[in-house]
């Protein structure tokens, strides 16, 4: 979902009882399955599909992840967890997520740099903002 114009693609998580530590919290592994469910929410949003990309040739690669823990969640709490892509010039790309509840209360921070590989060339694509604008359908979702 789309919040007003300009902010940051997000999706609405309910945290399930099954991704709870022992602690009964939400286990730290399950913050990185959520953003990353949020970026390929992101990626559909704007009309990229995991079939599209593959029959394209390329697929997206996560090459570092920092997740920082501010709050916890536990079974039942509502997580909204945006994705905003930031471009540079180069191979990659940053992703910076931010996981609130929904009255605002930040949870959780995940930044990322990332890549297209090439899956014929095992090589991370040279441009890969105008790949990306190349099969997105609606490049909003993506900043482009």
């Amino acid at each position: 979902m789309l919040g007003r114009m300009g902010d940051p693609f997000r999706v609405r998580i309910t945290v399930r009882g099954y991704e709870l530590d022992t602690q009964g919290h939400l286990n730290q592994a399950v913050y990185l399955q959520y953003g990353e469910h949020a970026r390929w929410e992101c990626l559909r949003a704007a009309g990229i599909s995991q079939d599209r990309l593959i029959t394209s040739g390329v697929g997206p690669v996560a090459l570092e992840v920092t997740v920082r823990y501010l709050s916890e969640l536990r079974g039942g709490d509502e997580v909204d967890v945006s994705c905003e892509f930031r471009w540079g010039e180069r191979k990659t790309f940053h992703i910076d997520q931010n996981y609130t509840r929904p009255d605002g209360t930040q949870v959780a921070t995940l930044t990322g740099v990332a890549g297209l590989l090439d899956l014929s060339a095992r090589r991370l694509v040279p441009d890969p903002r105008e790949r990306f604008r190349q099969l997105a359908t609606d490049p909003g979702p993506l900043s482009l």
